[in-house]
């Protein structure tokens, strides 16, 4: 069994402020090593379950972050940036699942560790038909796309409810509670990968018994709808073939697909201009 293993770094054991994400900073060395022992952890308990393959997909800031020699060897490791599947890199490649770890919520969320949709300095909200979405939902649609379901998620409080909502079956690895956007109550790194362990083992279990989540299918044709934080970065966003203006910092366009319309986005967020 084959599983797609995307990671991102604000949801990740111990993390609290973007000092500790931020590759400028000293307090990054140290948790891109604990993000690398939470993607092992994951590994673990998948593989108790019967997982066999890992391909881990390194989806936070220009995806060069997890430490490839201290990386579960059996996992082959997706990084570098622009990939054609971003976040959620290897998907494509005939995996049967995957499981998100070390996932924030979405832009705005109360509660929440490090809240903001895929740019924290362009995006203030993003609306898949009509529903505010956040990294979580759009990820597990592409995912979707493919006919591979989100199986589990780890992360705070937040990231797990906000989850549920897109799959109320998936399996969730809580491992600290959000007081703030900068504050949180984190639990010791051996009791959160040990969570994180047994919820990934869980969750390929049940899936190999034929219970669990199913794909993420959103109805189609999609209507993306993406509100910036200022209005040139609109007037930028609006050069994406066939985008609307809906008001002074939100643009919008239809695509035929998850896929699509994850490319739509991705081109529209780097087109605007800061």
């Amino acid at each position: 069994m084959k599983l797609l293993i995307a990671v991102d770094m604000e949801g990740i054991s111990g993390v609290v402020n973007w000092n500790q994400v931020n590759p400028d900073h000293a307090e990054y060395q140290r948790f891109r090593k604990i993000m690398t022992e939470d993607v092992n952890a994951a590994i673990r308990g998948a593989a108790e379950a019967g997982a066999t393959a890992f391909i881990v997909a390194d989806g936070h800031w220009d995806s060069s972050n997890l430490l490839i020699e201290t990386l579960d060897p059996r996992a082959y490791l997706a990084a570098g940036t622009p990939a054609p599947l971003s976040m959620v890199q290897g998907v494509e490649s005939g995996v049967e699942a995957a499981l998100f770890i070390g996932y924030h919520a979405r832009a705005g969320t109360p509660n929440a560790i490090l809240d903001h949709t895929w740019s924290s300095t362009r995006v203030t909200n993003l609306w898949l038909n009509g529903r505010l979405c956040g990294e979580f939902g759009f990820n597990a649609a592409v995912c979707g796309h493919f006919g591979v379901p989100v199986l589990m998620v780890s992360g705070d409080q937040a990231v797990c409810a906000e989850a549920r909502e897109w799959v109320p079956e998936v399996e969730t690895a809580q491992v600290k509670q959000a007081v703030g956007r900068w504050a949180a109550e984190c639990l010791p790194l051996a009791e959160a990968q040990a969570r994180i362990a047994r919820s990934a083992e869980r969750a390929v279990r049940r899936f190999r018994e034929g219970q669990g989540p199913r794909p993420l299918r959103l109805e189609t044709p999609l209507r993306v709808q993406v509100e910036f934080m200022a209005s040139q970065m609109a007037d930028g966003a609006m050069l994406l073939p066939g985008a609307e203006r809906v008001d002074g910092r939100t643009i919008a366009f239809t695509a035929p697909d998850a896929l699509s319309a994850y490319r739509g986005f991705r081109a529209a967020v780097a087109l605007a201009v800061r």
